[in-house]
């Protein structure tokens, strides 16, 4: 009897799941692309979120839940509806696709039970990514509460658990606009350059158990000695005395080497036959770690993964300063990548759709990304790492260009900076470097960009030594945007539009790249996010129109490359909201130019080096 009656729950609970997945659907105020209908609202970006940290047992709590939306101050207000976690309040994927205001707080609410396997474990509640202040209580006790939009946290919720369904409570602040919060190109009227807003859950939640408080929260592989030798730092939280991590590196199913050492140190690794990485070769060692207490007794273990690849400046044979992968001159070539979608804005609708991007930046020819303003969720750092393509990281702004004072065709001084408060520089160094420690397990990433053209752009030499001392290992590009250039770092970055053509150099004294160029704009009827209000550098009406500008600009390049120019940043992948400078429309239905055709000229390009 007791059997039927747990079985008649069950069946009644999958049958309100079922109702509830009925009444969701996408806001049809836009384009959508076409993996918005493999959307599962049962069950949305099932994929486990951190592929470099990955723990066997798990739990996702993405799907529809609870939302409303209330004063800032108020108390929390009644259930309005349902809203699709993990997509943004704003989207169409979250089935809502309200604004929120600086005025406004909101609220998520949900249920779910613990796996009853779990039973005398720790269990941790993780947030990828919340945009932008967030407060947690699971059954009416507040948990904890974080800052920052691109980055994860997480809480140990075992001491306010209680028998049987949980209640999770979630409260979201976002002013967007307000210039002491890091933002990137959201702001609350959108226009040109300018996209919508973005608010609270962007990326996976989901619960994990460990055995002990004691866990490992990150770790570090740094190449070394001509990218032969690997430093494998892990990194563990609640640790007690005596502990410590054995770490295994592997080829495949075959363990290269095991080392065990004390927690807060490293061990070295040197394969015999060292494969390194690189985005012809996307070679990837396994990681293993086990974390245990001075007896031997297992405490946690997690996998991960790591590449043989050093990035350093070299110098070629005209004397020219270059970057270098694994000790050799190479030119790095790519788009500005906005990491935009017209369903989800922030978050892709599938794994399938992340991937997308990258396997088509590939197919183009390119070699290198350069995430503009904004980060990426952990899983596509992951494709970068195993497709092979090198990228750019920038630190999304706190303010646009009016705090700044910045132009294409002038040279901003150091007395131009933007006056940011005292306040507003201590949030720009806890993001950026929460960012750093997040990004730099993934090998893919090379270059650091702490500014873009003056936005927000403050006491250069300080954050640029601060992302030195943070990660000695990668380049930094202290302000993409040469033109807000100061004498420090390893990059000197020029902006020009539409053409490649370089107004500054660094004369010798860095490596110089040519961050931002091109922007040939095709706005293509049936694809577009806006009927009208669209903008783009330059604009045609044609491929072949397109493809005879895009060739042109590739001729002009190659002849800066000799010159001694290092690096080339095209305006951009996708369309974006308003713009329609993309290489693929904003829903990427349609490449404007033959894939073929545009793989040959950046190949071209590359090999001109």
């Amino acid at each position: 009897m007791k059997r039927t009656l747990i079985l008649l729950a069950s069946l009644m609970l999958a049958a309100c799941a079922q109702q509830e997945a009925v009444r969701w659907a996408p806001v049809q105020e836009h384009i959508l692309t076409p993996w918005a209908s493999q959307v599962d609202p049962l069950n949305p970006l099932p994929e486990y979120p951190r592929p470099q940290l990955e723990r066997t047992l798990w739990q996702s709590l993405n799907g529809l839940w609870d939302y409303a939306i209330g004063p800032k101050e108020g108390e929390r207000p009644a259930p309005e509806g349902k809203i699709l976690v993990p997509f943004a309040v704003e989207s169409a994927l979250s089935g809502v696709g309200k604004r929120l205001t600086a005025d406004d707080a909101l609220w998520y609410s949900t249920t779910f039970k613990v796996p009853r396997q779990w039973k005398g474990q720790q269990v941790w509640l993780n947030f990828q990514a919340v945009d932008w202040s967030t407060e947690v209580w699971l059954n009416g006790q507040r948990v904890g509460s974080h800052t920052g939009g691109y980055t994860a946290f997480s809480f140990d919720i075992t001491p306010y658990l209680v028998k049987g369904k949980q209640q999770l409570v979630v409260k979201v602040l976002d002013a967007t606009d307000n210039d002491e919060q890091p933002r990137g190109k959201q702001v609350s009227n959108p226009e040109g350059i300018w996209y919508t807003p973005v608010s609270g859950i962007w990326q996976s939640v989901w619960l994990e158990p460990t055995p002990t408080p004691a866990r490992i929260v990150n770790y570090s592989a740094v190449s070394s000695e001509g990218a032969s030798a690997l430093t494998v730092t892990p990194q563990v939280e609640n640790a007690q005395e005596g502990d410590r991590v054995a770490v295994r590196l592997m080829e495949g199913g075959k363990v290269l080497q095991e080392e065990v050492v004390p927690v807060g140190t490293s061990a070295v690794f040197r394969p015999g036959d060292p494969h390194r990485w690189s985005p012809e070769d996307p070679y990837l060692y396994n990681l293993v770690f086990r974390l245990e207490n001075k007896e031997g007794k297992p405490l946690d273990g997690v996998k991960g993964y790591a590449a043989l690849r050093e990035v350093t400046e070299v110098t070629d044979e005209a004397g020219h300063k270059r970057l270098g992968l694994n000790g050799k001159p190479y030119f790095q070539f790519g788009p500005l990548d906005q990491g935009w979608w017209p369903d989800g804005l922030y978050t892709a609708p599938t794994d399938e759709a992340l991937k997308y991007d990258i396997e088509q930046t590939k197919a183009f020819g390119f070699n290198m990304i350069r995430k503009h303003i904004k980060v990426e969720p952990a899983r596509w750092y992951y494709w970068c790492d195993k497709l092979g393509i090198l990228v750019w990281q920038d630190m999304p702004c706190l303010a646009d260009n009016h705090l700044g004072n910045w132009n294409m065709w002038g040279w901003a001084k150091p007395e131009d900076d933007s006056r940011l408060s005292e306040s507003a520089k201590a949030t720009y160094y806890k993001e950026w470097g929460e960012i750093m420690d997040q990004q730099q397990v993934f090998p893919s990433v090379v270059v650091w960009v702490p500014f873009n053209e003056a936005w927000s752009q403050f006491d250069t030499y300080e954050v640029v030594a601060f992302t030195k001392e943070k990660d000695p290992s990668r380049l930094v590009n202290s302000a993409s945007g040469g033109n807000s250039y100061r004498e420090c770092g390893d990059i000197f970055d020029s902006h020009n539009y539409p053409d490649p053509h370089i107004k500054f150099t660094s004369e010798g004294k860095q490596i110089d790249v040519l961050g931002e160029y091109g922007g040939i704009g095709w706005p293509i009827e049936g694809h577009l996010w806006q009927p009208d209000r669209n903008w783009g550098y330059v604009q045609y009406q044609s491929a072949e129109e397109v493809l005879a500008q895009y060739r042109e600009y590739a001729r002009q390049l190659k002849e800066t490359i000799a010159s001694g120019v290092s690096a080339a940043v095209y305006t951009q992948t996708t369309d974006v909201e308003g713009e329609v400078n993309g290489l693929m429309t904003y829903d990427r239905v349609i490449t404007k130019m033959p894939a073929e055709e545009l793989c040959k000229i950046n190949r071209e390009v590359i090999e001109a080096l």
